[in-house]
């Protein structure tokens, strides 16, 4: 906090601004400071620890719509709350907020980035701010509208990336990021990696310089520039080849299927035959990730997940066959009445009739440790949305994907393609999928292997999963 802070005021009369200073930690640190905190305790504790700060108890991008002050200087350390639960007419103030400064952020846009842009907002020309943010501004889609809006507004934006956790205590990763000369623009960026944090008053002035079209070319991703320049000047050579294919060349892939309530239309074998459930009306299905543990899912899978009572038997009902008795009284039991009033069930017709059930040719898994594992469907299951689903296209069989599937090419490609979450988990989305590289390793010189070996090895040490 107290190296944010030291950077950003330059002098004594700089009017600093904390956009959501919790207890008060980076105030206390200068004494003409501003600090907005919605929760009205620690609103309370920070004008207590910063008693000369001015501390505003409320909404932030409300205070910011009506503030006619502009600041030198912002820092701080705003909330990482993710899009689920950054909900309401707080995400609705901070996004309309946004789209006035010129910056459209997605749905799935955490609450830190929309604080980033009314922060600089408030400053005065020529100002700066100096932020802790989660290492997904490295990656995450959410994140590139945010970093366009710093290489439009800026002089010189500067990202310190971290490996070593700077808080241990936390899953999340964070790096620092240093914007001045509001009012400016910039062609490029600034990365400077390092290894663990140490205290300095300045940030390093050495690092990468990453030209904001060559970022662009990167799906709007500073991550791969992790790693050496000459690794990716090879993996993008390996990907021009005319023998390698993206997954999405070959196959189609995209979420399993959303019952709005589980419980109810997912049964155990005993469950189905108690209700004399008709087996025509179940699919054996792929509930999540953790059933996919070998490199098929089979017969010999689904005679076990039967045997162990497990509920893998989807109620799969169409509004064109007429319900048999059995199955319309459990749709009328307590618990059917229960599901028919959750979101999903009230908003399709008929309630019981759950959409988008395929068998696929394959699974993909989307978050793991090592990477994503591709598992073919002999069996013939469907799947939740726990898991993707992969059909293939073009005439491709399912035999050349799992040739090309192996390799550390494809295994780097997962890396630069998906983002981690914290705790050495990768996830991968599904068009992120589609960009997934794969090629037959006798194509690649050994000196083209070893490049990518060490930069899978490089981009798994930043996400902590160095096996």
């Amino acid at each position: 906090m107290a190296a944010l802070v030291r950077w950003a005021v330059r002098r004594q009369s700089d009017r600093m601004l904390d956009p959501s200073c919790g207890d008060g930690r980076f105030l206390a640190l200068h004494g003409r400071s501003v600090g907005v905190e919605q929760d009205p305790a620690s609103a309370v504790e920070a004008s207590r620890r910063a008693p000369r700060a001015d501390v505003h108890s409320e909404d932030f991008f409300s205070w910011a719509l009506k503030t006619h002050e502009r600041f030198d200087c912002a820092a701080g350390n705003p909330p990482f709350i993710r899009y689920q639960t950054f909900a309401g007419e707080t995400r609705s103030r901070a996004l309309r907020y946004c789209e006035m400064q010129g910056v459209t952020f997605t749905a799935l846009t955490s609450s830190w980035a929309p604080f980033l842009v009314a922060a600089a907002s408030l400053l005065k020309p020529g100002g700066r701010m100096a932020f802790v943010v989660p290492a997904e501004v490295g990656h995450a889609p959410y994140a590139r509208p945010l970093l366009e809006f710093l290489a439009r507004n800026f002089k010189k934006t500067q990202f310190v990336a971290v490996k070593e956790k700077i808080f241990p205590d936390l899953s999340e990763d964070v790096w620092l990021l240093y914007a001045e000369g509001y009012g400016s623009e910039s062609s490029d960026f600034l990365l400077t990696p390092l290894e663990r944090f140490t205290y300095r008053e300045t940030p390093p002035r050495a690092g990468i310089r990453v030209p904001v079209e060559e970022w662009r070319a990167w799906h709007g991703r500073l991550r791969p520039f992790l790693l050496a320049s000459d690794i990716r000047a090879r993996y993008q050579a390996m990907t021009r080849d005319s023998e390698t294919k993206r997954l999405g060349d070959l196959a189609r892939v995209g979420i399993g299927y959303v019952t709005g309530a589980n419980e109810f239309f997912h049964l155990r074998p005993s469950t189905a035959q108690d209700l004399g459930i008709p087996g025509e009306c179940l699919r054996t299905t792929v509930r999540n990730g953790r059933a996919l543990t070998g490199p098929a899912v089979t017969k010999a899978n689904v005679k076990a997940w039967i045997a162990a009572d497990q509920p893998v038997l989807l109620l799969r009902l169409d509004s064109t066959t007429p319900v048999p008795r059995s199955v319309r009284k459990y749709l009328d039991s307590a618990a059917g009445q229960d599901a028919r009033q959750t979101y999903k069930c009230r908003n399709r017709k008929p309630w019981y009739v759950v959409p988008d059930v395929h068998v696929p040719d394959a699974f993909l898994t989307y978050m793991s440790g090592n990477g994503p594992a591709l598992v073919s469907n002999p069996a013939h299951c469907v799947g939740t949305n726990s898991v993707h689903t992969v059909r293939m296209k073009n005439g491709t069989d399912l035999a050349t994907l799992l040739n090309m599937w192996n390799g550390p090419l494809r295994e780097l490609s997962c890396e630069i393609e998906g983002h981690p979450l914290g705790g050495g988990m990768l996830k991968i989305e599904p068009r992120e999928a589609c960009r997934i590289v794969l090629g037959h390793p006798a194509q690649w010189s050994l000196s083209d292997d070893e490049a990518v070996r060490q930069g899978l090895s490089t981009l798994r040490s930043w996400r902590h999963c160095d096996s």
